[in-house]
């Protein structure tokens, strides 16, 4: 088989034209969040009713989840550095699909844990083989003069967030049936991309050499302006998984059920698929990244406050929404200009370690603080309240970010 053309070519336009290679991983990131997604959202209302979890363990379960994934993305990160990307890929979306398929039948709560884990784990092998080779790309691209890195990474945001928006509804049609039936088509979606990519993915990447797992490490955790951004991300993606957490809560509060929240995932996803690409644009123009993550934490705090003010119940979803759609502009402000700035932390050879720990560090602070989270929910506080501890966490992140 040949292998696919690497990098960014030059159009005949003078504009940029994505590659074979690239177009595929950009279009894996769709279908990763396609399948996924169609699960998702739909976990925590499972969990509480069909399993009978209290909230706190729910809110743990979906923290334990988070950081299984993102807490051992430095794990997947540093074995794509090692073995390459498609040994990493294969064997994360194998065990994603026994993770979704197992999910589906588990009724025991070390059941759902073990699943829980095994699908977390499964996104922490493919997505930072997949996120460290997109990054890197496009940093080559951007060097030979082939267009903005940010722009290629907010691209690979925006098939992401596509995947976002059509999974939750395809995840709401199957509900019908059952949750099982949610799971097995996310499973299924996954064994379609386990065989595209054992297809089309080469076996080796020019320009991407392979280093020993030991070393980096003890650089990277000396290196202060690059933790420093890890915790600003960590805050970042804390505030995003409040629309699996918080937001249901609101949402039934607001209209006595949960059925709005596919539509209101929905709003987010198609915000970012119509936006990202101009907010990325006008960001690149007028922005350093210090203030683009600044700005996007910022946007994110007052969405949380926009519900803690207008939770009267008279205006039903309004505030909800309104969450929605500043918590997605903070995203599409902080989410790729993250990603595109680790390269100028990261030693050589070792992309894959950063971007691992990356969002290794920010699972962390997801594993935590869901689970307090979860318990100011059921605490029975004025209602306001954790919405009003929500909007700390990203306006405190801001002084954590880098100076350069």
């Amino acid at each position: 088989m040949t292998s696919p053309t690497i990098g960014l070519s030059r159009s005949k336009g003078g504009g940029t034209r994505l590659t074979p290679l690239l177009r595929l991983l950009i279009l894996t990131q769709l279908a990763f969040n396609l399948g996924f997604f169609a699960v998702l959202p739909f976990l925590a209302e499972h969990l509480g009713r069909a399993v009978g979890m209290a909230g706190w363990l729910v809110g743990f379960v979906l923290g334990l989840r988070t950081f299984s994934q993102q807490g051992l993305f430095v794990v997947g990160g540093a074995l794509a550095d090692r073995y390459g990307i498609r040994p990493v890929v294969l064997t994360g979306c194998a065990l994603r699909i026994a993770g979704f398929a197992w999910l589906g039948f588990a009724r025991e709560t070390w059941a759902v844990i073990g699943s829980v884990l095994l699908i977390g784990f499964a996104a922490a092998l493919f997505s930072p083989a997949v996120e460290s080779e997109v990054a890197r790309q496009a940093v080559e691209s951007e060097q030979t003069g082939g267009g903005s890195r940010t722009r290629v990474l907010a691209l690979f945001t925006v098939a992401g967030q596509a995947g976002a928006f059509l999974g939750p509804l395809l995840g709401a049609l199957l509900l019908a049936v059952d949750f099982r039936a949610v799971c097995l088509a996310g499973a299924g979606i996954f064994v379609l991309v386990l065989v595209g990519h054992a297809r089309l993915l080469p076996q080796r990447i020019p320009g991407r050499e392979r280093t020993r797992v030991k070393g980096g490490t003890r650089a990277m955790l000396r290196n202060r302006r690059f933790l420093g951004l890890c915790c600003a991300y960590g805050a970042y993606l804390l505030a995003y998984n409040q629309l699996y957490l918080a937001l249901p809560a609101e949402v039934e509060r607001a209209t006595g059920s949960q059925a709005a929240l596919a539509w209101l995932f929905a709003l987010s996803s198609l915000l970012v698929v119509t936006a990202q690409l101009p907010v990325t644009r006008w960001a690149a123009a007028r922005l350093t990244p210090r203030r683009s993550m600044l700005a996007g934490l910022l946007l994110i705090a007052v969405g949380f406050l926009t519900v803690a003010a207008g939770r009267t119940g008279t205006t039903g979803l309004l505030p909800a929404a309104g969450f929605v759609v500043l918590l997605t502009l903070g995203q599409m402000l902080v989410a790729p200009v993250a990603r595109a700035w680790v390269p100028d932390f990261a030693d050589e050879g070792r992309l894959g370690l950063y971007m691992g720990a990356l969002s290794s560090a920010s699972g962390l602070v997801v594993l935590l603080g869901g689970a307090a989270t979860g318990t100011l929910l059921d605490a029975g506080l004025p209602s306001a309240v954790p919405w009003l501890a929500l909007a700390a966490v990203p306006a405190t992140a801001t002084v954590l970010l880098p100076r350069r």
